[in-house]
């Protein structure tokens, strides 16, 4: 998730103006049970407003614009900001001399970091499978011939996440049984509802909802919910839209070849007829449909031919999305100048500290959850996978600590890139 955002423009906007000590800025209007949430947009009229009128209660503004399409996205960015506003504080203990620009961008630095671990080591390898290491192999340093920027098909491939998500979104209480009335909510009843955090409980019973349920599975005969495929944005359109149909004709509005280019580019076989389909997906009744609508493997949208591909072995993606993502994932990460393994980036001490992060520890530091799993990518069951929060590794800020005369250094290299 785009935490600071993309544009300078952008990083400037969220950051809080009123003073000058580092911080993001937060909600002005409410809290979450005292805690931190993210700031209102200050457009005149938000499409948020639509989704109950007389709450009258406006988008959130974040990095992403798209930060209230989901409640699971907002409470994610809502644990991000929080974490950073934490680092700052923390920080400022440790080293009173630094002015709120060190502050900001040493926060912002390590919360970059905790993303790259938690995604690398923790998420990647669930999605990837057996392949990860094919295509994701060792760090071995920045290579400055690797080009970093997002690939247009990645942006179209990696949309297969729209396949792994339930029909409704849970919520549960803090002994993780359904929150009342809010536990059950159909999905397309909390596009773009910032009022159902903000009035029905704030982020935790989300993130317990999230933790517990599982993403929905992939399936050949059921890719899509029916509330993607025809309530999208129900309560903010005149109608509801097809998710499904906006990605493939993403696809064809950006000129993307199809199915059969990028199994060429990745090295795979191109099928030709519906048996060779057919032995590729390992479902002749999906490829004789595939030919009905098509014609030729050629002309199958990329989008829909990707998640119709049976898992690489213990992944959740099949051959072609595992080789899009994977070199978009090595591409991020070996392009990358500040890298948060690259020697100089940062200290052994720092990276001994880092190592020990985990999604779990952000969360259980920026929420008010006592129990959690220590892999809440898996499958976890309550109360047997959950751990009370003390026993969850936090961030050792000791190795962050400096002398005054040494405040400058550590910062210049990262603001080089900002500029």
């Amino acid at each position: 998730i785009t935490v600071y955002g993309s544009e300078d423009s952008v990083a400037k906007s969220i950051r809080n103006q009123t003073n000058q000590l580092g911080l993001m800025a937060v909600n002005q209007n409410f809290t979450d049970a005292g805690l931190e949430l993210l700031p209102f947009e200050n457009k005149t009229k938000s499409i948020c407003v639509l989704t109950n009128k007389s709450m009258n209660i406006p988008c959130f503004k974040a990095g992403d614009k798209r930060v209230t399409e989901n409640l699971g996205l907002s409470a994610l960015h809502t644990v991000f900001l929080r974490e950073h506003n934490h680092l700052v504080t923390e920080l400022r203990k440790l080293n009173p001399h630094w002015d709120g620009e060190k502050l900001y961008q040493e926060s912002r630095k390590i919360v970059a970091a905790i993303n790259q671990i938690i995604t690398y080591r923790d998420y990647l390898p669930l999605l990837l499978g057996e392949e990860t290491r094919k295509w994701i192999p060792l760090y071995s340093g920045y290579n400055d011939s690797v080009n970093p920027t997002v690939s247009n098909v990645f942006s179209l491939a990696f949309r297969f996440g729209h396949t792994l998500v339930q029909p409704f979104v849970s919520r549960l209480d803090d002994s993780f049984q359904p929150l009342g009335s809010f536990s059950h909510v159909p999905l397309h009843l909390t596009f773009c509802a910032t009022w159902r955090i903000i009035m029905e409980g704030g982020i935790d019973p989300l993130i317990r909802g999230m933790v517990v349920d599982h993403a929905k599975l992939m399936k050949q005969n059921q890719l899509l919910v029916e509330e993607l495929q025809n309530h999208l944005f129900e309560q903010t359109e005149i109608m509801g839209l097809d998710l499904a149909a906006l990605n493939m004709q993403r696809g064809r509005d950006h000129g993307l070849p199809g199915y059969n280019a990028w199994r060429r580019f990745c090295g795979l076989s191109q099928p030709q007829n519906v048996d060779e389909l057919s032995k590729v997906l390992g479902n002749s009744e999906l490829a004789k449909k595939f030919m009905k609508l098509y014609g030729t493997p050629d002309n199958i949208d990329l989008w829909i031919g990707a998640i119709a591909e049976p898992f690489v072995p213990q992944g959740r993606v099949g051959p072609l999305l595992a080789c899009i993502i994977g070199t978009q994932f090595r591409n991020l990460r070996d392009g990358d100048r500040f890298w948060w393994e690259k020697p100089g980036v940062f200290t052994p001490q720092q990276l001994y500290a880092l190592r020990k992060i985990l999604l779990s520890t952000v969360i259980c530091d920026n929420t008010r959850i006592k129990k959690i799993p220590r892999d809440v990518f898996k499958i976890n069951s309550y109360p047997e996978n959950f751990v009370d929060c003390h026993e969850i590794d936090k961030l050792d800020l000791s190795p962050w600590k400096d002398e005054p005369e040494s405040s400058t250094k550590g910062t210049q290299l990262f603001e080089v890139c900002q500029k």
